[in-house]
């Protein structure tokens, strides 16, 4: 079989600390070892100090050099202006009209099958020079701007092929932003089989990262945050501080953000040796910090962006690290994970569930066992990127039918 020929469109900062990179780069090596020729197109853009150092992203991001990435240039002024204001949103919209006005010019004499994106702008001016069928959107938010939900409404209407990251957001997009039934899919996010076939011990994890091999670690990856809205570490962070000797490990997330995580847990007169917190460590290293980790936890709030429309890439990665998880019990996963199997559902924001499962995991070391093992089986045979491209590849395929 002749796989399509297959563009990956992104504004992106490659590389990047945020987790859409990984993602990114991940299911453009799937898609690729799936039998596809693909480009990956990103953003000449700015970087932090960083990020500046990393002149492979393909090592960075431990993924096969098996797919071509390519930079076009914009206009970035991000840099100017403090996160979240008002100037940086003025520059999050210059640079995508900028990027958006190279791209216009340079794509017309790109030939390809399918151009992939999650970007609904780029998409939206991608449907003025390319057929629909060719068109692929990736959607990740529901937008409840008026604003945003136009634009996602013409987006879903304008492309061949929608891929939803959770079922709960894609039968929002057929109801509300009229995607049609037939050309839209869900497909949850996963994750590379090898970062994890062969894994530490907890001892030896803890022993790399010189953590206490006694000690019992509550750990948390990724951003504190995300566009803004709380993820819920705060109450993680009450639900471990009353749970007698427990400590918390917070991997990722702006320094500001934990910084203040730190101050709330000092002013409950806990010790500031039981809270870790590293703002950045490369992808490759995640595997060994889940390990160290009795606990993984996803404590994020019943908001409708996390409780239907996110499909955290943490989840599958603490499933593929074999750890015990305790999880807020929410839609956008329920299909994923299963109570007292794979992890500990939990109401969410409910501090006196969280401490009395942690305690419950702290007392039982078989349970953790048994919950670990079940999450990794589950997700090795099921959550890969491998087995998300070949379903996402058929459903585009289909479509050339």
């Amino acid at each position: 079989m002749v796989r399509p020929k297959l563009h990956y469109i992104s504004l992106m900062r490659l590389p990047t600390e945020r987790a859409h990179g990984l993602q990114i780069m991940q299911n453009c090596e799937a898609f690729a070892a799936a039998g596809c020729k693909v480009t990956l197109w990103v953003s000449r853009r700015w970087n932090t100090p960083q990020m500046r150092r990393i002149t492979d992203p393909y090592a960075y991001y431990g993924v096969e050099s098996n797919f071509r990435i390519r930079r076009l240039p914009c206009l970035d002024l991000f840099p100017l202006f403090p996160a979240e204001s008002a100037g940086a949103r003025f520059a999050f919209y210059l640079l995508t009209l900028s990027y958006a006005l190279v791209m216009l010019f340079a794509l017309p004499f790109i030939r390809a099958d399918i151009f992939y994106s999650r970007d609904e702008s780029l998409l939206a001016l991608l449907s003025w020079i390319k057929p629909k069928r060719t068109l692929a959107y990736e959607a990740h938010l529901f937008p409840s701007s008026r604003r945003g939900a136009a634009l996602q409404r013409t987006v879903c209407q304008g492309v061949g092929s929608v891929v939803a990251i959770t079922p709960q957001l894609r039968d929002d997009l057929v109801e509300k932003r009229q995607a049609a039934p037939d050309r839209t899919i869900a497909a949850h996010d996963g994750i590379r089989r090898a970062r994890f076939e062969t894994l530490s011990t907890t001892f030896e994890a803890r022993r790399s990262l010189a953590w206490d091999d006694n000690a019992f670690i509550v750990g948390y990856v990724g951003s504190l945050k995300m566009i803004g809205l709380d993820k819920g570490v705060d109450t993680l962070l009450s639900a471990v501080a009353n749970v007698e000797g427990a400590q918390l490990a917070l991997v990722g997330g702006q320094s500001a953000d934990a910084q203040a995580l730190k101050r709330q847990w000092t002013e409950l007169g806990l010790p500031e040796e039981r809270f870790f917190h590293l703002e950045h460590v490369p992808p490759g290293d995640v595997p060994l910090y889940l390990r160290a980790f009795d606990v993984c936890a996803m404590p994020h709030p019943a908001t409708a962006q996390f409780a239907r429309y996110t499909s955290p890439l943490k989840l599958f990665e603490y499933m593929a690290a074999g750890g015990a998880i305790v999880a807020s019990d929410l839609p956008g996963w329920s299909d994923v994970l299963r109570d007292g199997e794979t992890a500990l559902l939990l109401p969410p924001d409910n501090v006196a569930a969280w401490s009395a499962a942690i305690c419950a995991l702290k007392q039982d070391s078989e349970l953790r066992r048994k919950l670990g093992a079940n999450a990794r089986e589950q997700v090795m045979a099921n959550y890969t990127w491998t087995v998300r491209a070949e379903r996402i590849l058929a459903h585009l395929e289909a479509g050339f039918a």
